[in-house]
């Protein structure tokens, strides 16, 4: 144990300051301060993933920081995606200059972060603290199971994923996950919930890397000591926000 600690030292002292600071952040649960904090996060992320994306027009980001600014008095976040795209596709048409891999950060991480902060104003910080488990369970699990019995290569995306890794975490993150969501929905649909965020999760973390390999970079940022930028930590929330918010308003 004391070997596991001292060779990631840096990431577990940095894991618990992050689980600490979101634990503060749930308790008070205020919807503005929850604004300026997903704020920031997206904002960073939104970052970093220009550099993923090699794009270097940094008016991008005004654009982003007034996405962000309107999602704090709309009350339908994710819609603002919808309606990004659309007013793109228009500005396309007319002026010829525009790029379409300009977009490419209002699809990521844009549409994940509108999806989870509207899941905060519609389901509250309940549905928060169930993504967050399923989600850290099923890196957890895959971890753990990978390292103890993983022989198998998930994909070439992730060469350190194994196929056994990938079934531990999901299966942890199902039954852990259940836990959680029993504070919002029935057992059955808490179990389907956590199997499909969990899964979408495992995704989630695989485009990043592809990402991170395409760019041929090891990490999206050294924001966060020993965890890399602010996609490494939030990539497979990214893809499993935006699964609960769907299921939860089809099956809820």
């Amino acid at each position: 144990m004391m070997k596991i600690f001292e060779a990631n030292r840096e990431r577990i002292i940095t894991g618990f300051a992050l689980l600490g600071a979101v634990f503060l952040i749930g308790i008070i649960d205020n919807f503005f301060l929850m604004w300026l904090i997903f704020g920031a996060v997206y904002l960073l992320a939104f970052k970093e993933a220009m550099m993923l994306f090699k794009l270097e027009n940094e008016s991008l980001f005004l654009y982003a920081v007034g996405i962000w600014l309107i999602a704090g008095v709309y009350p339908y976040g994710d819609d603002l995606f919808i309606l990004a795209s659309v007013a793109y596709a228009g500005a396309i048409a007319y002026n010829k200059d525009l790029e379409y891999k300009d977009f490419l950060p209002f699809i990521y991480p844009t549409a994940g972060m509108l999806f989870i902060f509207t899941m905060y104003q519609e389901y509250g910080v309940a549905s928060l603290l169930w993504l967050l488990a399923v989600v850290a369970l099923t890196d957890v699990g895959a971890y753990v199971v990978g390292k103890s019995l993983g022989k198998t290569q998930f994909c070439e995306t992730s060469p350190n994923k194994t196929l056994e890794g990938v079934f531990g975490g999901i299966a942890v993150a199902t039954l852990g996950g259940m836990f959680f969501g029993l504070i919002i929905v029935d057992l059955g649909t808490a179990l389907l919930i956590s199997f499909l965020v969990a899964v979408s999760s495992i995704f989630g973390d695989l485009f990043e890397s592809s990402l991170k390999r395409a760019a041929d970079v090891k990490d999206s940022g050294d924001i966060l000591p020993g965890h890399g930028g602010i996609l490494d930590r939030i990539d497979g929330y990214l893809f499993g926000g935006i699964v609960m918010v769907v299921l939860l308003r089809g099956l809820v």
